[in-house]
């Protein structure tokens, strides 16, 4: 009995890379192929397509300074994951090794690339990690989710193709249920979400922006909100306090659905919450995350916010007073709401997991099923 060949996703340990590396794998499996998770060990907490029996942890490490000391441990750790990594690809023998991002991919891209295996690396931010990056110019191919995110890389163009971020399979459930916008004396629902961690951001502002709004407002407002630990019970105060209706937890394991049944989304924007805003059609206010060298969740809102479905406000103009004014001005405009989803949408890419597996199983030089 001949063994399917194996194909290797690596990615670093968040929702973000996790996410597209999981639709992904769905998908090829679904083409008769073997797929593992190469991985650093905060992806042990996620539960989804990759078991413990189907994830190798690599050691690794971010580059979290620049004093030579920081730099220095994370080259050591680097190194480690790589020889870690070398044995693996020994051992295992994929036909190829796919990168979704972050630095727990280098290791395992580096190894592949000094055994001669085919490799991809896919990047879901308007521009370019910092990881693949560095991998880019060795790797077999490069698979981005938005056009123009290597322009200025014009050597690099030959061998990119824009595929979109794979969907897991609750996404493209969510991506069915069209959006209605509420009449003038309906529910408005409102989801306030800040990424896997959750902002503390939204915790300082997003209260007392709802506390701003008029009463009538108030009154239809149907809330549910991510928020921390350590912030829950200010928050919560707050809202018993206006009696609001409110929805309060640390992470939400349903997010695909949520996202669905909201009229408004207010987050982050990290690529994997655009790609999910476009691919299920939902307005919505983000404050990208300051202060990253590449500015890429600047970048990601303004995909969005560039074709009307978003509006995109920069941390230091997110007060109470902006935010209180923006959600009363659409909550006046249901026709508005409704012109912002249908502009989201269109960004939205749902073929985009089928897209990424033709690429792999091209680049792995595998017959494509019949």
């Amino acid at each position: 009995m001949t063994t399917a060949p194996l194909i290797i996703l690596a990615a670093g340990g968040t929702g973000g890379h996790l996410f597209p590396a999981e639709a992904l794998g769905v998908e090829l499996m679904k083409r008769d192929l073997r797929v593992r998770l190469v991985t650093d060990s905060r992806a042990l907490r996620y539960s989804g397509l990759f078991s413990k029996d189907m994830t190798d942890v690599v050691p690794s490490e971010t580059v979290r300074g620049r004093s030579p000391l920081a730099l220095a441990r994370t080259g050591l750790m680097l190194a480690t994951g790589t020889i870690v990594a070398l044995n693996l690809m020994r051992r295992l023998k994929p036909a190829a090794v796919i990168g979704f991002g972050g630095y727990p991919t280098l290791p395992p891209l580096v190894a592949a690339r000094l055994k001669g295996i085919p490799t991809v690396i896919h990047d879901a931010n308007a521009v370019m990690g910092r990881a693949n990056r560095l991998l880019s110019r060795r790797v077999s191919a490069i698979a981005t989710s938005l056009p123009g995110a290597l322009d200025k890389e014009p050597s690099l163009i030959g061998k990119t193709t824009t595929t979109g971020t794979p969907m897991r399979p609750a996404i493209l459930a969510a991506s069915t249920v069209p959006f209605a916008a509420p009449g003038p004396d309906d529910p408005l629902r409102v989801f306030v979400v800040g990424g896997s961690q959750g902002a503390r951001v939204m915790s300082d502002i997003v209260p007392d922006a709802i506390g701003k709004l008029g009463l009538a407002l108030r009154q239809r407002l149907v809330l549910t909100q991510q928020v921390r630990d350590e912030d829950m019970t200010r928050v919560r105060a707050v809202y018993d306090g206006l009696k609001i209706e409110a929805e309060l937890a640390p992470f939400f394991t349903d997010l695909p659905t949520r996202l669905a049944s909201n009229h408004i989304i207010v987050s982050r924007s990290g690529a994997g919450t655009v790609a999910e805003l476009g691919a299920i059609g939902r307005p919505s206010i983000l404050v990208p995350l300051p202060g990253a060298i590449d500015q890429d969740q600047f970048a990601n809102a303004g995909v969005l916010a560039d074709v009307g479905g978003a509006i995109r406000v920069v941390q230091s103009d997110f007060t109470p007073d902006r935010l209180a004014a923006e959600l009363s001005a659409l909550a006046a405009d249901p026709t508005r709401l409704a012109t912002m989803a249908a502009a989201a949408r269109t960004v939205g890419r749902l073929d985009a997991t089928q897209r990424l597996a033709d690429l792999v199983m091209k680049v792995a030089r595998l017959d494509s099923p019949a």
